[in-house]
């Protein structure tokens, strides 16, 4: 009956950690989707003063998805509104990732605050030293993406389309789909050193499995690439495999220097007491 009592004790807390990540979540999205954010000129102030304005149908989603177009997009190339939805789930799709991604601190802290107490010391510790290592990781590897290789990926593919002298047209949804994939990819993909190196700390993967099967991991970062990019023209999926190649070799020589740091021996006196 205790092991029972303990079991709903913990989906109880879980429930609440879920409740208070949504109460911040929800009001975020929805400020999302019926705000828009406009410039006012102010005097005396060498920059404009930016103030959220109610807007149903222009918001905040609106002007970060016109950002990416002309950002992303090569000239010349147009977007179509295929379905009679599209342009309504493009804009949930972006609120949604903006929601979880400006919330990611508050829902960090709910999700450590619920793991903490069945975590041991030295899990404890882990966590907090691989922390800020992981964030700085997502963020230049999201940031990389969103501002470099996505636009460089779009046109190097439309220019395959040019070659052809086919119309550079584009599908609201299949641009959306493909531009918001591949930018959160790149960014978990630049997790990987985190994970190798938390693994072989945990001891749970020894630090020479990651060289000794260095074949297989080839392997997986192409099969990874194929899977996670939404498209089938192989470019996207090297682009991504490639320097996720070159985060497995750096996680692989972290583990390598903290297992050589852990066993080396300590200098100092010999038992017994003698230098």
């Amino acid at each position: 009956m205790s092991e029972l009592h303990q079991f709903f004790s913990v989906l109880d807390e879980l429930r609440r950690r879920v409740v208070r990540i949504l109460w911040v979540v929800v009001p975020l999205f929805g400020f999302l989707l019926f705000f828009k954010l406009q410039a006012f000129p102010v005097a005396g102030l060498p920059f404009p003063l930016v103030l959220p304005i109610p807007s149903p149908f222009y918001n905040i989603t609106a002007q970060v998805f016109l950002w990416f177009t002309h950002d992303m997009l090569p000239p010349g190339v147009t977007l179509l509104n295929i379905g009679v939805g599209d342009s309504v789930v493009a804009q949930m799709e972006i609120g949604l990732l903006l929601s979880l991604v400006l919330s990611t601190p508050w829902i960090a802290h709910e999700v450590g605050a619920f793991l903490v107490p069945a975590l041991r010391t030295n899990e404890r510790a882990l966590i907090r030293s691989v922390a800020l290592p992981a964030t700085l990781l997502f963020a230049v590897g999201f940031f990389l993406a969103l501002f470099w290789l996505t636009p460089f990926t779009f046109l190097l593919l439309f220019r395959y389309v040019g070659a052809l002298n086919l119309a550079p047209v584009l599908s609201v949804g299949s641009f959306l789909a493909f531009a918001l994939l591949y930018t959160v990819a790149f960014g978990v993909v630049f997790e990987l050193p985190v994970f190798i190196y938390t693994l072989s700390r945990l001891r749970l993967v020894p630090a020479d499995f990651w060289r000794k099967h260095w074949r297989g991991a080839i392997l997986g970062c192409l099969i990874f690439g194929m899977l996670i990019t939404p498209d089938n023209s192989g470019i996207t999926m090297l682009l991504i495999a490639i320097p996720m190649m070159g985060l497995y070799v750096g996680g692989m020589v972290a583990a390598e220097r903290h297992e050589r740091h852990s066993t080396a021996p300590r200098r100092g006196g010999l038992p017994g007491g003698t230098a």
